[in-house]
């Protein structure tokens, strides 16, 4: 098992709650195109696949899926919404946990290669993935721009998120490139509920190297699944590395 934290019970039955924004067809319609055209005729393999908000939908485009998730319960959610023989889910880290077959498309969204919290780890991860693709096949990461450029010298703390029901901020670790995001999310009852998760920042340049260590090369990164131009302003990439023919 790696480092990353265990989603509880708790919190995989009301993840899709929380993410009933991000699971909606006005968001997940541009990365669903996005990856249904780099899987081809081919399979798709998610890695930490969680309650299924991307793979169930990309399965129903027609894509064959199969997932690696690390929670029990995460993957429990996901159980109700589809089963075992269309969409199969092993359960192991991301970093180790191999699946039979190979696919054309290995994919990691929402900063989810953060949860693997050392640079070996991290590396790990992308040899996995390399493991899994069949040559030409391609491997995808949607990962947050560390926001370092918002810290004034002395701040070690970054809002991310003020609205009435939720408050979000990042703490840094600037040695260990470790955040810990923080949340404060209202219930119905009006009181706060608090929680954090702890992750591993990289940068753009970091995670092409590890690319390169596991045999693989960058073809395309854009800043969102729109495929937006990527500059130095972009809060975010979609970065792809294909494995050689």
């Amino acid at each position: 098992m790696t480092s990353s934290e265990l989603w509880t019970r708790a919190t995989a039955d009301r993840y899709d709650v929380e993410e009933t924004e991000t699971s909606s067809a006005a968001v997940l319609g541009p990365t669903l195109a996005f990856l249904a055209e780099l899987a081809g005729d081919g399979r798709a393999l998610e890695f930490a696949i969680g309650t299924g908000r991307v793979g169930v939908p990309l399965r129903e485009r027609g894509v064959p899926v199969v997932g690696i998730e690390l929670s029990e319960h995460m993957a429990a959610v996901l159980r109700r919404k589809i089963d075992e023989g269309t969409l199969p889910v092993a359960i192991g880290d991301m970093a180790t946990t191999v699946v039979p077959g190979e696919f054309t498309l290995v994919y990691l969204v929402y900063n989810t290669i953060t949860n693997l919290l050392t640079q070996d780890e991290q590396v790990e991860c992308f040899r996995n993935a390399a493991r899994h693709l069949e040559p030409g096949g391609r491997f995808v990461i949607e990962l947050g721009v560390p926001p370092l450029r918002f810290l004034p010298p002395g701040q070690v703390a970054v809002p991310f998120d003020v609205s009435e029901q939720h408050l979000g901020f990042d703490t840094f670790d600037l040695v260990e490139q470790i955040l810990v995001s923080h949340h404060f999310t209202r219930d119905d009852d009006g009181r706060y509920r608090r929680g954090n998760s702890r992750h591993r920042y990289a940068w753009p340049a970091e995670l092409d190297l590890m690319a390169r260590i596991a045999g693989l090369e960058l073809e395309r990164r854009v800043a969102d699944w729109d495929g937006a131009p990527f500059t130095q302003d972009s809060a975010k990439h979609v970065s792809v590395w294909r494995k050689a023919t």
